[in-house]
């Protein structure tokens, strides 16, 4: 199918300010139980002070989808920052340690989406199935499945980004949701960019999924270097070193021990 074939992206997303209003979050359940705190911190992404901003993006990622774990609250706060990357904020910095990816907080939002997405592929349902767990069994899995359209038609509005970081992790996260049935036409589009783009990325990281997505799609990686040593990981991607848990009040109240799991 060629590019002016692909259909359109047809996938409004809802309203920010309606999602945390209208979405009841003392029924949903995070890393540490009821996600009464969320909307608080979700606002917080969004704030003019760094620090703020920063301590509200570990929890994004400490709390909200600990240990890359997909909660009942994981599902409308996908769909929230999707809304917000459009938010003009969102080209604000945050605090960085070495081992963190660069960028402004809307390349973090996108790495975000796209570490979702990793976790409801065809290939996880796969492998959850052979264990007898398929992904729809688990409501929270299959509600993020559902979303794919909306999550990707945010992250391909950023794949030609100025800003080199944002478009690498738009494209990144592109990746994962692209094995619905309804996006794969889009494969096509994303191509150039696996090979122009992620591929010639300063981060081994980026050219290794470049090269992944281009093998599994049965494309040609030829010409795309990924990491020579693979036993060197001072660089690595996002880990929990990056995004620390809060250890006591003065980063999320009310959260100072680590789940049970």
């Amino acid at each position: 199918m060629r590019n002016d074939q692909v259909p359109p992206i047809v996938a409004r997303l809802p309203d920010p300010h309606r999602i945390l209003t209208q979405t009841n979050w003392a029924e949903l359940n995070h890393a540490y139980g009821l996600a009464t705190d969320a909307p608080k911190m979700l606002v917080a992404l969004l704030d003019t002070d760094q620090t703020t901003r920063t301590k509200a993006l570990a929890y994004v990622h400490g709390i909200l989808h600990h240990q890359n774990t997909i909660y009942e609250a994981t599902v409308p706060t996908a769909l929230y920052l999707a809304a917000i990357l459009t938010d003009p904020r969102t080209t604000l910095p945050v605090g960085k340690n070495r081992r963190d990816a660069p960028g402004c907080m809307r390349a973090e939002l996108l790495a975000w989406i796209g570490s979702v997405a990793d976790e409801v592929t065809d290939e996880i349902d796969a492998a959850s199935r052979l264990h007898g767990f398929p992904l729809d069994s688990y409501p929270p899995a299959a509600a993020i499945r559902q979303t794919k359209p909306q999550l990707f038609a945010a992250a391909f509005a950023y794949v030609h980004d100025a800003d080199r970081h944002v478009s690498e992790a738009a494209i990144a996260a592109c990746i994962p949701l692209l094995d619905d049935a309804e996006l794969l036409p889009h494969r096509a589009t994303l191509v150039p960019l696996l090979h122009e783009v992620l591929g010639t990325s300063e981060r081994w990281q980026h050219r290794e999924r470049a090269i992944d997505a281009l093998d599994a799609w049965g494309e040609d990686s030829s010409g795309l270097e990924g990491q020579r040593n693979p036993f060197l990981f001072c660089d690595s991607d996002l880990t929990a070193d990056s995004f620390p848990l809060p250890t006591g009040p003065s980063l999320i109240e009310g959260h100072g021990e680590r789940p049970p799991f």
